[in-house]
């Protein structure tokens, strides 16, 4: 099964209540994903987020709005963390034949260890999701995603 991975938006839902991060982020190509996914819980399972303050959440995982961007330094704290929970991501739900990565080029840095990951993992990388929803759309009808 394939995962995507997209980089959190500094545009939030405005709420000081918990909000599943998919209902949160409302910049770049976040509200299209969560459009197309929609009725689909089972594939909204197979959507990760990127977070300046959390670092790697599902897109289920009910936060608050926050004020953090993501710097170089930031992004080298999170790494660990961000690796160690990807790698029990890949023990849960499986090893995904294929990434899409919704991602700014900062992001990176928070998976920069997945290209020597044991298990080869295929990325398809989107550098400019604001601009990239037909690309992404595209990869996923190649995935067979509604």
């Amino acid at each position: 099964m394939n995962l995507v991975i997209a980089g959190c938006t500094r545009r939030k839902v405005a709420t000081s209540c918990l909000v599943p991060a998919l209902e949160l982020y409302q910049g770049s190509c976040i509200p299209q994903l969560r459009a197309r996914l929609g009725p689909y819980a089972f594939l909204r399972g197979r959507v990760l987020f990127l977070s300046a303050r959390h670092g790697l959440v599902h897109a289920g995982t009910p936060l608050r709005p926050y004020d953090q961007q993501l710097t170089e330094a930031r992004a080298e704290q999170l790494r660990p963390d961000v690796m160690a929970a990807l790698d029990r991501e890949f023990i849960a739900g499986g090893r995904p034949e294929e990434i899409l990565l919704l991602l700014e080029p900062l992001y990176l840095l928070l998976l920069a260890d997945l290209r020597a990951h044991p298990n080869r993992l295929m990325l398809r990388w989107i550098p400019n999701p604001g601009d990239g929803w037909e690309d992404a759309a595209a990869v996923l009808d190649m995935w067979g995603w509604p």
